[in-house]
Formats: structure tokens, sequence, C-alpha cells
């Protein structure tokens, strides 16, 4: 499972663009509303890491206790994203993402970090196209300060002018230098632009430069009122606790904050099936060598039918993951057509997934080459499949890095976090392991052949020249393509 995360200070990015395979963490009980103590004991105690409860206003709590350091980890997940703004406003959910650090009637205008610094911890935030997340570590006996302080500018936010002239003249100069001023990151944007023609998740998380330059106060009020309540996020808290003690905390600081009238709606254009291919080419003086980039929509955890995510998981580790992957193998151990290759599988998406491949060129490679090569690894896939050898090695690893990242209390809050605010439920978390040891060779092929065509990607290649030029070109498929056994 390749796991890539672009998260950055808000000074850096405050935004994070997700090519990722979270392993699921196992074991959590049903919610329990309203209780002040864990509920009772059930067949399955032994195995139970985390606790979950709803309050009144709508708020859920998730405990992860972990006593190995007195350390905890708090988040707060907003079921808001990126791909939920409105038209002309692009990058709002970023934008207000970093004002939320300004203040509230109670902390003065950008003393939040400067206080949880002074507690002895950190804190940080980023903006996905499908959730928005704020966190803090800190010791386990300072989590009632900073819960305190999260539920108040849940509420409570204050923004004047200056602070949004401010930010907005950061967050700018974070497109410039983060995407304007990388060929690589260009292209990317390019890329998801022409392989999502009518969803938002086309459109960049951190936003077009011409709508970030009119973002005012009341957008990001707006987006604030509209979306920042408790019946639309979710409190994970992972480290030295326990769940009645978090849940009592939670209560009485979360749990003063209104419901609201309003109900939460996601109102997102549906994307049209696609009749051809694209290829998005950039040439810039920038660039160093040529690369090659493939991307295949394709469904994750939260749209996949019974056990096609999970198949999927295990193809694109087959096909991408380390040295002997399929792909690394062919290109660059055997047809010698790239210096290096893989790729990744996205399946965190509320909406849909993506499953991408990537080549690097050697001193005499070409883009031709590559793309050659890497279709050939396709078509034999969707041809032959796997093999029960490569299926078992990838279930092999992909179940240890499961095991891996529950020595992290952090990654364990991103994990619980990121899954149950894009639709999954504990039930799903807690089985995951189980549906990874079903997955068979079939399963695999039968993937294959639903997602990876042609028509459901993108081609991107990079390449250095003198001058900066792009071009993108649609290549509409014969008519036996759509053919896909």
């Amino acid at each position: 499972m390749f796991e890539q995360w672009i998260a950055a200070s808000r000074l850096r990015a405050g935004l994070v663009v997700t090519l990722v395979s979270l392993s699921m963490p196992v074991a959590t009980v049903a919610a329990q509303a309203e209780k002040t103590s864990p509920p009772a004991p059930s067949s399955h105690t032994a195995a139970k890491k985390a606790f979950e409860y709803t309050l009144e206003n709508g708020l859920d709590v998730v405990v992860i206790p972990d006593h190995r350091a007195p350390v905890v980890t708090q988040m707060v997940w907003y079921k808001v994203g990126a791909a939920d703004e409105p038209p002309g406003v692009s990058g709002i959910a970023h934008f207000l993402e970093h004002l939320m650090f300004k203040g509230t009637e109670k902390i003065p205008a950008g003393e939040f970090s400067k206080i949880v610094a002074r507690k002895g911890g950190d804190d940080n935030a980023f903006t996905s196209q499908d959730v928005t997340a704020y966190h803090q570590r800190v010791a386990s006996d300072r989590l009632a300060s900073v819960m305190e302080m999260e539920a108040d500018r849940m509420a409570n936010l204050r923004l004047s002018q200056n602070d949004v002239n401010t930010e907005r003249d950061v967050i700018l100069e974070e497109r410039r230098s983060r995407v304007d001023n990388d060929p690589s990151s260009l292209l990317q944007e390019q890329m998801m632009a022409a392989l999502y023609r009518n969803h938002p998740y086309g459109i960049p998380v951190i936003g077009w430069e011409h709508e970030i330059r009119q973002l005012d106060r009341e957008d990001a009020l707006a987006f604030y009122d509209r979306f920042y309540a408790p019946h639309n996020a979710i409190l994970v808290v992972a480290g030295d606790v326990e769940p009645d003690e978090v849940f009592a905390l939670a209560k009485e600081t979360f749990g003063k904050i209104p419901r609201g009238d309003k109900s939460i709606v996601r109102e997102r254009p549906t994307e049209p099936d696609h009749e051809s291919s694209v290829t998005v080419t950039l040439e810039d003086p920038r660039a160093g060598r040529t690369t090659l980039q493939r991307y295949y929509i394709a469904p994750g955890y939260a749209s996949a039918k019974p056990g096609e995510a999970e198949a999927l998981d295990l193809l694109a580790r087959i096909m991408t993951h380390g040295s002997t992957s399929r792909v690394y193998q062919s290109l660059v151990v055997k047809e010698k057509a790239a210096a290096s290759a893989g790729g990744w599988y996205s399946d965190t998406g509320l909406d849909s997934g993506r499953i991408g491949f990537y080549a690097i060129a050697g001193e005499d490679d070409t883009p031709e080459q590559m793309e050659a090569a890497i279709e050939q690894v396709i078509e034999d896939i969707r041809k032959n499949g796997v093999t029960q050898e490569e299926l078992d090695r990838a279930r092999a690893g992909l179940l240890a890095e499961y095991v891996y990242s529950s020595d992290s209390i952090s990654r364990m809050a991103r994990q619980y976090g990121w899954r149950l605010s894009t639709g999954l439920s504990i039930e799903d978390i807690e089985d995951w392991p189980n549906r990874i040891k079903a997955v068979t060779v079939d399963d695999c092929l039968k993937v294959a052949r639903e997602y990876l065509v042609d028509e459901n990607s993108v081609t991107g290649i990079l390449k250095p020249s003198q001058e900066q030029s792009s071009r993108i070109e649609e290549k509409p498929l014969p008519a036996a393509s759509n053919d896909k056994s």
C-alpha cells in the first residue's frame, strides 16, 4: 500500500492532495448516544480499539485509548472540503482553514497556536477535496484546555477585514510557490481537470488564482456558517485517555454548542461517462527529466461495490508497489524504458478514487516508450490477471502495514477520522482485515477489466524545453474498445 501525504503548516500549505491508501484500523464498538460510561462488553471486547459516542447536538466522538505514553492527539474532522465549494469561489474551504487560526472573543487573533505551543504541544490543519481537519498533540493532562479552545472556534470565529486580506496574500504566495513554480504540480493540476470533466474533484484544493483573489470575508463566514457545526463534525481523540473521561469533556465543551436548524447536504454534480482518453503535455524549461503519469478513475472505499476497493487495493500494490511490482520490473528491469516507475491507489475519496502510474525517464528514454510499456503491463493484467503468489505477497504487505500503523496514535486518529468522515461506519473499519483476506485472484481480474480502461484515463507528459507550452489532446476510442472484458 502506497501512502503519500502532502500536508504542511498553514503558512507553508494547509492543504492536502490525497494520493493515498490508508489501511483501515480494526475494532471499535457501536455508537452509544449520550452515555457517560463505555458500552457494555460484547463477545469481541478484547479486540476493541475505539469507542464511539454521539452528543445530543449531533457531534460524533471517537476515542482510541493507548496508554503507552502520557500523550494525546485530538482531531476535529468537518465533513466538508474543496469539492463542496459553491461555483466561483474555489479555494474557500482552504482559505477558511487558514482563517480558523485567527481568533475568537476569548482567544486573540493569532494566539491559538502560540497557546498550544506554550502547553508543550503542536497543532496544524489540512484541507482535502472531502474533509477539513484540525489537530493538536499535547500531554494528556492538557487535553481539556485544547478541547475547550477547539470547541470555542467551532462556534465563535471572529474575522477582521485585515485578517482576510493578509491571509489571502499568504495563500496566493502559497499557490505561486507550490503550484505555479512547480511544473510537476502544474501538470497534475491540469490532469485532474481533464480527468474530472464535470465533478469538482477537477478543481484544485488551493483554488484557481483568479478566484482566490476575489475571496472575501463574507465568502469565508458564509462557508463557516453553513458547514462548521457539531452535527457535521467528528471529534477523534487518541492516546492516554479513558473513553468515559473524554466523553464527559466533550459534553462539557462541544456539547454546549447548539445543533442548529439547518440540515447539511452535500450537493455535487456527477461525472458523466467518458467516451475518450485525454493526453496532457506540458513542456517547461524548469522541468528536469521527462516524466509520464497515467490516472484512472476508480472507486474508493466509500463509493465501491462490496469487495471492489479491497481488490483494487491489492491490485494496485501488485502493479505499482516497490521494486518487485509489475510496473517497475517491466519498465526498469526488463524493458529498460525508464529509470524509475511505480504508482499508487487513492482510495479515500467520498465520490471516487484513482489508480495512478508514473515513470521517470532515463537519459535516452522517451515518453512514447514509457507509455507503451505501461500500457503493456495494464493489458497483460486485464488479460491474464495476477498470480496467487503475487496476491499472497501483496496481502501480507498490506496487513503488516496495518499492524505497523497502530504504533502511532496520530496515524490512528487520522485513519479513523478520515474513514468515518467520508461515510464509512465503525463496522466497515473494524472488518477491513477480514475483507482483505477474502480477496481472490478472480476479484483482482474483475476490477482490472472494469476500471483500467482507456476512457477512464488521462495521461500526463512533462518534458524539459526552452519555452513553456502545453496542449491537451482527446483520443476518441474505436467502437471495439468499449468491450471491457
